[in-house]
């Protein structure tokens, strides 16, 4: 986008920023969508797990990598969430973006001892959720299988546990 004299035209620039937003926004999981299916190998043993085996369950999906420092400041919360809501027909489920392989996360889940499923995740599957740009990233899905909240970045214990118990009764 030139002028007759050579220079750029910056008339044009909101434009092209409200193009790319709402093309960032186009590919995203809103809340009120079904939660994405998957299939994904299990860090620790490499069974395939799969998004059925959660059939009826509230979810707490979770993208990370263990490099992420705000992802690693989550784990102790997502272990207490797990602690705390796992009788009620809740779980936290990561899926690990990790370039290193399933031996450098599942070290991380000997490591902190996690009590919930740890998944390598696949681009597939992270396009699906809406193409993850930053994290961590997660989504809190309802026994129905509906998300119902994203939550871009690190995200404070007592608003999640405020948001599980919410959507557990």
């Amino acid at each position: 986008m030139t002028t007759d004299s050579g220079r750029y035209s910056w008339r044009a620039l909101p434009a092209v920023m409200l193009a790319l937003v709402l093309l960032a926004m186009g590919g995203s999981v809103s809340a009120s969508a079904p939660m994405p299916s998957f299939s994904l190998p299990s860090v620790t043993d490499g069974s395939a797990v799969s998004s059925e085996n959660f059939k009826g369950k509230a979810l707490l999906v979770t993208f990370f990598a263990t490099w992420c420092p705000p992802c690693m400041e989550e784990v102790p919360s997502l272990i207490q969430l797990q602690q705390e809501y796992q009788g009620r027909d809740f779980s936290v489920v990561a899926l690990a973006m990790d370039e290193g392989g399933p031996k450098v996360v599942a070290r991380l889940v000997d490591k902190r001892k996690i009590n919930y499923p740890v998944l390598m995740s696949a681009k597939s599957v992270e396009r699906d959720f809406g193409g993850i740009v930053g994290i961590p990233t997660s989504f809190l899905i309802n026994r129905s299988g509906v998300v119902v909240k994203k939550y871009p970045g690190y995200v404070p214990h007592a608003v999640l546990a405020r948001d599980i118990s919410s959507v557990l009764q």
